[in-house]
C-alpha cells in the first residue's frame, strides 16, 4: 500500500485483527481503547476502523450542541493502529507496550462527527531501528482525508 492510496473498509469482510484481537495486543480498555478492528495488515502497513457513535464519552463535553471528535483522539487512533503494526515486528507481542515518541507535521483536515467511520492507514516510512519505529498516518472518513501526521513509537519490553 501507497501514500496514495485511500483504503476502503467493506463492512461485511471478515478482520484481519478483531477487538479481542486487538484487546490481547493493546494495553488500552474502553473508553480508551480507539480502534475496534484491523482490516488490512502487510509487512509494512495497516488499516484500522474506528467506528464513530454519539456514545463516545468525549461528546459529552467537546462541544455538545454540536459533536465533534477531538483531534487529538484522532491521532491516538491512528497511533494505537500503528501500535499494532509496531507490535507486529517483534516476538512475544504481549510482552511488550509501545509509547509515543513524538508526533510532527499533524493537519486536521475536516471535522469527525457521530456517524462516521475512521478508516486509519499507517504506513512504515523507515524500518525499525533499535526498537524505534517511524510511521507516516492518514485517518480517511469515506474516501475524504480527515487528519494525517508522522508519528515515532518506540517498542519496550515491559512485562515477562
Amino acid at each position: 500500500m501507497t501514500l496514495e492510496e485511500i483504503p476502503h473498509f467493506d463492512p461485511n469482510k471478515e478482520p484481519v485483527v478483531d477487538i479481542n484481537g486487538i484487546k490481547e495486543l493493546l494495553p488500552h480498555r474502553p473508553p480508551f481503547l480507539m480502534v475496534d478492528r484491523i482490516i488490512d495488515m502487510g509487512d509494512d502497513y495497516v488499516v484500522g476502523i474506528k467506528n464513530i457513535g454519539i456514545n463516545e464519552g468525549f461528546f459529552i463535553g467537546h462541544f455538545p450542541e454540536e459533536p465533534v471528535m477531538p483531534g487529538v483522539l484522532i491521532v491516538e487512533s491512528m497511533a494505537q493502529t500503528g501500535g499494532i503494526l509496531c507490535l507486529r515486528q517483534v516476538d512475544e507481542p504481549h510482552k511488550y507496550s509501545t509509547y509515543f515518541a513524538k508526533i510532527d507535521n499533524t493537519k486536521f483536515k475536516k471535522k469527525v462527527v457521530p456517524g462516521d467511520v475512521l478508516v486509519l492507514k499507517l504506513i512504515l516510512t523507515q524500518p525499525m531501528r533499535r526498537s524505534i519505529v517511524c510511521m507516516h498516518g492518514q485517518a480517511y472518513v469515506g474516501d475524504t482525508l480527515v487528519c494525517e501526521s508522522d508519528m515515532i513509537a518506540q517498542i519496550i519490553k515491559n512485562k515477562e
